[in-house]
Parts: C-alpha cells; sequence; structure tokens
C-alpha cells in the first residue's frame, strides 16, 4: 500500500520545492521560485503548477498519483472553495495529480510535529512523520473487514485519530447480514434507519483531514461508490490504498497510504 520514494512537491507563494521521502527521511531535490502570487485566477495556477509538474520527470520516470504528492499553502489558502475546487480539478484534469491544498490549521500542525521531532521549521519535515491528524475509513465491512482493521491500526500506529468507524467489533445479531453494525451503534428500527447509520458515518467526513478507502485488489463497491459523490461534494481529499477498478469517472485522488 506504501511506496518508497515517493516525490513530494511543494507549492507556497513564491516556490517550488521538491522533495523525496525515503525510509523516514527528506530529501530536498530542488526549489524554484515561482511567483503565483501574480495571479489568483485558477486557469493561470493551474498553467503555472502544470508546466512545473512536466518537470517532475527528472526525478520519477513515471509521474503519477501513487509516485507523487502535491501540497500547496500561502496564496493558495487564500482560495475560494470554488476557485479551489476549479484549480484542483484543472492540475488532475492536466496531470493526473491530486492538488492537496493544505488548510492554515493543518500546516501549523505540520510544522509543530517537524520542530518537535527534528528542530525543523519545514513543513515537510512534520507532514511526513504524521500526515493526518485524523481520518475517516471506509470499505466493504462485509467483505473486506481484516484488510480494513489493518488499514486501520496502521494509521493509529502513527498516531491518527480514527473517526469513523470508531471500532470494528460486529454486533453478533448483524454478522453476516448486508448491514453488519459495530458495537457502538444501536441496531436498526427498519429497513429506512440504514440512512441514518450511512449518513452519520459519511458525516465524518467533513472533520477528516483525509478519507481513506480500503479496496483490496482495486475493486470499490456500490456502497463506496456512493460515498464518493458526498466526498467529492465536501472536496475532500481521498486516497485509495491501491488503483481503483470499476469506478466509471475518473477524479481527483491519490493511491497508497504513507508519504
Amino acid at each position: 500500500m506504501a511506496i518508497e520514494g515517493r516525490v513530494l512537491v511543494h507549492f507556497d507563494s513564491e516556490r517550488a520545492s521538491v522533495y523525496r521521502s525515503q525510509s523516514g527521511e527528506l530529501k530536498l531535490l530542488k526549489w524554484e521560485r515561482l511567483a503565483f502570487e501574480d495571479s489568483l485566477a485558477a486557469e493561470v495556477l493551474a498553467d503555472r503548477v502544470g508546466e512545473f509538474c512536466a518537470g517532475l520527470k527528472e526525478f520519477n520516470e513515471v509521474v503519477d498519483n501513487k509516485r507523487t504528492r502535491l501540497y500547496a499553502t500561502g496564496v493558495f489558502q487564500q482560495l475560494l472553495q470554488p476557485d479551489a475546487s476549479a484549480l484542483v480539478n484543472s492540475v488532475y484534469v492536466d496531470t493526473g495529480l491530486y492538488f492537496n491544498i493544505v488548510g492554515p490549521e493543518l500546516e501549523q500542525f505540520y510544522l509543530e510535529t517537524g520542530m518537535s521531532a527534528c528542530g525543523s521549521n519545514d513543513m515537510m519535515e512534520g507532514l511526513i512523520r504524521r500526515e493526518f491528524r485524523n481520518a475517516v475509513v471506509c470499505g466493504s465491512f462485509q467483505q473486506s473487514l481484516g484488510y480494513i482493521e489493518d488499514t486501520i491500526a496502521r494509521l493509529r500506529e502513527i498516531g491518527t485519530v480514527v473517526l469513523s468507524p470508531r471500532s470494528t467489533r460486529i454486533k453478533p445479531e448483524t454478522a453476516g447480514t448486508d448491514f453488519i453494525l459495530f458495537d457502538y451503534q444501536d441496531l436498526l428500527k427498519n429497513e429506512r434507519d440504514t440512512w441514518r447509520h450511512k449518513y452519520v458515518h459519511m458525516d465524518a467526513f467533513r472533520q477528516a483531514d483525509a478519507v481513506v478507502v480500503c479496496n483490496p485488489g482495486g475493486r470499490v463497491g456500490s456502497g463506496t461508490i456512493f460515498e464518493l459523490g458526498f466526498m467529492s461534494a465536501l472536496a475532500k481529499r481521498v486516497i485509495f490504498t491501491e488503483e481503483p477498478q470499476g469506478v466509471s469517472v475518473s477524479f481527483p485522488c491519490e493511491v497508497g497510504l504513507g508519504t
């Protein structure tokens, strides 16, 4: 699920910095001055980002959403949500990469993490140590529960709070049914009550730094496809554990956990 030696790019208001992440270490490969603040038009920003990303083959023969991660702060944080979404979409269409605009609070978290871990004021040093403060994990609880449990354990190992599911202990009454429930959830009142539980799970997307979609073998179930629309509407960062298969419309996402 993780890929060693990923190329990480940080765009701020004045420059782009390229790093390689290897075995928990961060190596600066290149930085280039780019005056992004000259124009906040999404099309202009997307063109500049795309031009820069075209040169990343210098560091990885294949530049895709598995081997390359893009992060943006500074002037990008000032974009209104419609403009930010337009930029993310344009970069994805032009490059196949997800343009992750890091919010000010998460940026501060990375800075504090990096300072605490190694005395560095480089945001990326904190990011490679703990990328998510919290996350939601999705997938087929009926078919892939063990895989999901392993993913949750891995996230918790690095200090990530998993907002949903809070537990994966199944209520015995629901084992083997089409809609399993966990020990912290109450039983269904009727078949329409499945929506309440689904909505509570999806509502946790709003607070999450990312939504991690567990899709062993690439398969994405119908329930997860339903949730993807909600993730997209919230402009939420989506990370598949494996290359998604069977999704009719490609959309901005990343593949593989870890930096």
